[in-house]
């Protein structure tokens, strides 16, 4: 029986001889590193935690979801469902002293799936998250150019790209210059080289961060972590200034409550707790692992939590700020344009009097359309000569465009100009709030929206480095953690991967890049929203609704909220074993529940971009394509019932799952009591007892590279 497996119900009663040489092999293990300063620790979970969905989702998801409305909402699921599970793992972590493999596995070996489940879905997460890396270093390239790439439309002879002009001078860089997309998933296409060099470099990044393990990830976590935050700040400064940021926070935050009765805006908040916090990624339980044992993990819960938060609402002032003065640059620049083609006044110019210039408008009259352009009062008298009734008042003065504010013009569209109609000539109400109501997230937010707005800025080249480095330190610290999520349970449990962690960190992000070809292809932009969507929202759900049954209901939240009070010296709110047990795990089967409702009443579909129609477009996923889609799924969750089936077989041959598998060896860090929790015996005389996660002082293990001293325990 090896040395590391701790004892369950299944193993039998073993005496006190045993584990103490099990305690002494374990010790001659070598050991992980620990947290040099728990600066580095709380940078690196605050980076996992604070990724791009807290610039690029939550103010989207604030936007369509009644503003101030959607973020009380989102704070009551944060409190009552995001924190508690978020302190279940750092506890989980911190006291077993594992990956997910190992923590859970020492909850109930019926359960050791979840673990490995926890490691497929970082894996889907790693390949496609790394390509949105690649494409910010591409941006980030591309931004040292001035002009801006982005910032007009491309000729052809004398001619703008008709593709550009039909839409923007950003959406066709985007879709065009960057990614040269397919109309559709079924156009694979060749290979966009590239973003496979950028794909590369930042696969090459990751591998040089990670190959020390926490020792160097800690070391990058005190920029990558932080300089986003000077980043934000220096847009926030930036965007308050803005003509038309106070109109775009205004919109955000204005509250809708009546959406609080929509169940689909529930299951958004919910899933946005879910993934700003990383649940079920088996990363936070990674970071925690290498804790010392007295780290106040319950303080750290609420911290990060916090720090997420307000992250996310700094955010969402940053986003609105910009797009409220993008949104109102667009308006303005709307309105001096349908002034212009009113002002050409065809039926005046070509009928009437081709010869007057054209400064007023006039209100139709009789029953033909007459709107006249006139310079002074004397060209009024004489069409009024013209005519035994007099023309009306004047509503809109076009002689001054730059004097007209857009609640003038809202009012005479709204009045006057919704009834023009000039073959040739599209005259649009230019509402800024329409342009505020087109909300944009993900990459049609950082890509699209976003670098329209900075092209506006004075000095946008320093503006447009400045966001894609920001975006680029954000997606390498969540890439960080999600990385640690793979590469630390693994090393955790099988011997050989322990003994090679530099090989195997090198393969891995090998391994990463070859697949992650796939993303860089034409049509890649489509594969990796089909990612995103679907290979971690499902099998997360059911990894954390396990988690909480494992904890709450397998091992017994009594027994862990005892084992927590004397890991941290002091007792735990007795609330969380009511959360742990009903709250959580209903939140949970709700929120799955809700998401299989609408991928079955709803066909999953994807955005595409139509050449032709330079426009995107809503397409159902083809039939190959909902395969592979249906396999993800089935993949990420797939070692949740096999690792139960092979605990039954081996149960049923006589075999302990201990003897098939790698031992755990224990985290090395600073602290006094090392003893390896999993060496422990059962609790008292019942054999089939579970242990308790934490004990008392037994002894030393392998610290700082030496063997330091065993003592036997009475309680032993």
């Amino acid at each position: 029986m090896t040395s590391e497996k701790p004892p369950l119900p299944a193993d039998g009663q073993r005496d006190e001889s045993e584990a103490g040489l099990e305690v002494e092999q374990v010790a001659l293990e070598a050991a992980r590193d620990g947290w040099d300063s728990k600066v580095e620790y709380f940078l690196a979970q605050v980076g996992f935690s604070v990724g791009l969905g807290n610039v690029w989702r939550f103010p989207y998801l604030c936007h369509q979801n009644g503003g101030g409305a959607f973020i009380l909402l989102y704070v009551l699921l944060m409190g009552l469902v995001g924190v508690p599970l978020f302190f279940l793992e750092l506890a989980a972590g911190q006291s077993i002293r594992q990956g997910s493999i190992g923590v859970w596995r020492h909850i109930s070996p019926k359960l050791v799936g979840i673990g490995y489940s926890s490691c497929v879905v970082c894996f889907f997460v790693a390949l496609y998250y790394n390509v949105i890396i690649g494409w910010s270093i591409f941006y980030l390239g591309s931004s040292f150019q001035y002009p801006l790439p982005w910032e007009n439309c491309p000729t052809e002879g004398n001619d703008t790209v008709k593709e550009c002009a039909a839409s923007s001078p950003t959406a066709y860089f985007w879709y065009r210059k960057a990614l040269d997309i397919t109309d559709s998933i079924d156009e694979t296409g060749e290979f966009n080289p590239i973003i496979t060099g950028c794909l590369l470099a930042a696969w090459v990044i990751v591998g040089l961060a990670m190959y020390k393990g926490i020792k160097s990830t800690g070391k990058v976590m005190y920029f990558s972590s932080v300089f986003p935050y000077v980043v934000l700040l220096c847009f926030l400064i930036r965007g308050v200034t803005l003509d038309g940021a106070s109109e775009g926070i205004k919109f955000m935050f204005y509250p809708r409550l009546e959406i609080w009765a929509d169940v689909q805006v529930w299951r958004q908040a919910a899933t946005q707790v879910f993934f700003a916090l990383g649940l079920g990624f088996g990363s936070v339980i990674a970071y925690s692992s290498y804790n010392p044992r007295n780290n106040n993990c319950h303080r750290d819960a609420f911290t990060v939590s916090g720090v997420n938060f307000m992250t996310s609402v700094l955010a969402t002032l940053v986003v609105f700020a910009v797009l409220g003065f993008r949104a109102k640059t667009i308006a303005t620049e709307c309105v001096k344009r349908s002034v212009k083609m009113i002002c050409e006044c065809l039926i005046l110019k070509h009928i009437i009097m081709p010869e007057v210039p054209y400064m007023y408008i006039f209100q139709k009259r009789y029953d033909v359309y007459l709107y006249v352009c006139v310079c002074c009062s004397n060209v009024k008298a004489v069409l009024e000569a013209m005519s035994s009734t007099p023309l009306p008042d004047l509503l809109i003065n076009a002689s001054d465009v730059e004097s007209i504010t857009l609640n003038e013009y809202e009012d005479w569209y709204m009045i006057q100009g919704q009834q023009l109609n000039i073959a040739g000539y599209n005259i649009t109400a230019c509402s800024l709030e329409d342009e505020l109501k087109q909300g944009v997230e993900g990459t049609g937010l950082a890509f699209i929206a976003f670098t329209e707005a900075m092209t506006l800025f004075p000095g946008s080249p320093f503006w447009s480095a400045l966001f894609f480095l920001m975006l680029l330190n954000l997606g390498l610290s969540t890439m960080f953690g999600t990385m640690a999520g793979i590469l630390t349970p693994l090393t955790d449990t099988f011997k050989t991967l322990r003994n090679h962690k530099l090989l195997f960190t090198a393969c891995s992000c090998v391994v990463g890049f070859l697949i992650g070809l796939t993303f860089t292809q034409r049509c890649g932009n489509y594969f990796v929203t089909m990612f995103d969507d679907y290979s971690a929202t499902l099998p997360l759900i059911i990894v954390v609704i396990f988690q909480t049954i494992s904890v709450a209901w397998v091992y017994g939240a009594d027994r862990f909220l005892e084992d927590l009070k004397r890991m941290l010296d002091r007792p735990v709110p007795v609330v969380y074993k009511y959360l742990w047990k009903y709250v959580c795990p209903a939140a949970m089967l709700g929120l799955l529940g809700a998401s299989l409702l609408k991928m079955i009443l709803e066909r999953p579909t994807y955005t595409a971009w139509n050449r032709e129609k330079a426009s995107k477009e809503n397409l159902p996923y083809p039939d190959w394509a909902l395969a592979v889609l249906s396999a993800l799924i089935i993949v990420a969750f797939l070692p949740v019932p096999i690792g139960y089936i092979h605990f039954l077989l081996l149960e049923r041959l006589g075999q302990s799952p201990a003897d098939a598998e790698a031992g755990y060896v224990p985290c090395a860090t600073t602290d006094i009591d090392l003893t390896p929790l999993g060496t422990l015996p059962p609790s008292g005389d019942d054999p089939n007892s579970f242990p308790p996660l934490l004990h008392e002082n037994h002894g030393s293990c392998l610290q700082n590279g030496h063997i330091e001293h065993f003592e036997s325990s009475s309680e032993l």
